[in-house]
């Protein structure tokens, strides 16, 4: 695991509040469904961030308590919060969080799970679990192939030097990094049912909102300043080259699994 990327987002909690992208409400009822979770029922979410996903289970009226390990992000989503009197946000890590009260009917991760210690995370979900309960993890990620410019911002990452970029969901020529949930959940005491769902929708950028995306990547956070400009010059000028605004495919994915 990279502590410094993993750490990274503090420094940008009031950009990556305004840049980073929502997620669809298709995929909270979806959720819902599975958990068989209403009104009342408890959320426990793993790395809120600054509460993107929080407010949309808050909104369906779970009672959710949101595990945050940055102090700026944490401050940020309880802001995006006030408004809820059904939502606690936790400053500390999922590794370090001891349950109080009764388990959870949902735990749920946006965005966070991958930043979870490999040996900790499936055990501490499934104690924070009910019986029947469920576990989503799902994340915004990109569409390459319905995103207007993909073949253009391919030569931007070259020219920069960056088109091995490893780790990078942002670069189109890094292949995207996919866990093979089915036998990650196998492999995993407590749970079953595996379930993979995907929803695919568009967004449209102009270059300035591009690039304040990109300013809360961890893979561009932790470059050096010199390295960062290179890239974002580049990719900024293949943006305005085409009209300064462009279509950005989202592929959003959802894992489910039921405890046991």
């Amino acid at each position: 695991m990279d502590d410094r990327r993993r750490l990274s987002f503090g420094g940008v909690a009031e950009l990556y509040d305004r840049s980073r992208p929502s997620y669809p409400s298709a995929l909270i009822d979806g959720v819902l469904e599975f958990a068989g979770a209403g009104e009342g029922d408890r959320a426990l979410e793993v790395g809120a961030g600054t509460g993107k996903a929080t407010v949309l289970f808050a909104d369906r009226d779970l009672d959710v308590v949101a595990i945050e390990p940055s102090a700026e992000m944490a401050a940020v989503a309880r802001r995006n919060c006030a408004a809820y009197d059904n939502v606690t946000v936790v400053e500390t890590t999922f590794e370090d969080w001891r349950r109080k009260g009764p388990p959870f009917r949902i735990v749920f991760s946006a965005q966070a799970w991958h930043w979870i210690a490999p040996g900790v995370r499936y055990t501490a979900a499934r104690a924070a679990l009910e019986p029947g309960g469920a576990l989503a993890l799902f994340w915004n990620g990109a569409d390459w192939d319905a995103t207007e410019i993909s073949g253009e911002l391919v030569e931007a990452y070259r020219r920069s030097g960056k088109a091995d970029g490893t780790g990078d969901p942002m670069n189109p020529d890094v292949p995207a990094e996919e866990e093979d949930w089915p036998d990650e959940i196998a492999a995993t005491p407590g749970f079953d049912e595996p379930e993979v769902r995907e929803y695919r929708w568009r967004m449209r950028y102009t270059t300035a909102q591009y690039l304040d995306l990109l300013g809360t990547q961890s893979a561009n956070l932790v470059m050096t300043d010199s390295e960062r400009k290179r890239l974002f010059t580049d990719i900024g000028d293949t943006i305005d080259a085409g009209g300064g605004t462009f279509e950005f495919g989202y592929l959003t994915r959802l894992c489910l699994a039921r405890a046991s």
